[in-house]
């Protein structure tokens, strides 16, 4: 089960650097993609850097977003486990659990902002 979860991990954080390796060819020109060569059949003009930027960020701010209500639920657990020492190590496994969710969804946002810093070559503006 451990294994599993560390080659769904491993897989998701690839996928998250595959992401950004056709956004810098489409960003910087290589293979000459313009949106505004193609506005006159109705498609946006917006790049698709910036959509997968905007996505990355509404998803991350959704991970973090369940990773708080999950400290919240396991501190909930906890005050009303009411001296049940099972209820107590649940509670305190799945706070330490949140806490790691918290973490990662923290650190992912750090890492989005950054590679889109490095990308853009200027400042953030997060």
């Amino acid at each position: 089960m451990k294994q599993n979860k560390k080659n769904i991990s491993a897989i998701f954080f690839l996928t998250l650097l595959l992401l950004a390796f056709p956004v810098y060819a489409q960003n910087t020109g290589i293979g000459g993609w313009n949106p505004s060569n193609y506005a006159s059949v109705g498609l946006p003009g917006g790049h698709i850097y910036d959509i997968i930027s905007y996505l990355m960020k509404w998803l991350l701010g959704i991970f973090g977003f369940v990773a708080i209500i999950g400290f919240v639920i396991s501190g909930i657990q906890y005050l009303t486990a009411a001296g049940d020492e099972e209820q107590q190590k649940k509670a305190k496994k799945a706070m330490y659990y949140s806490i790691i969710g918290v973490i990662v969804g923290l650190s992912g946002l750090v890492i989005v902002v950054a590679v889109d810093t490095m990308l853009r070559a200027s400042s953030s503006t997060f």
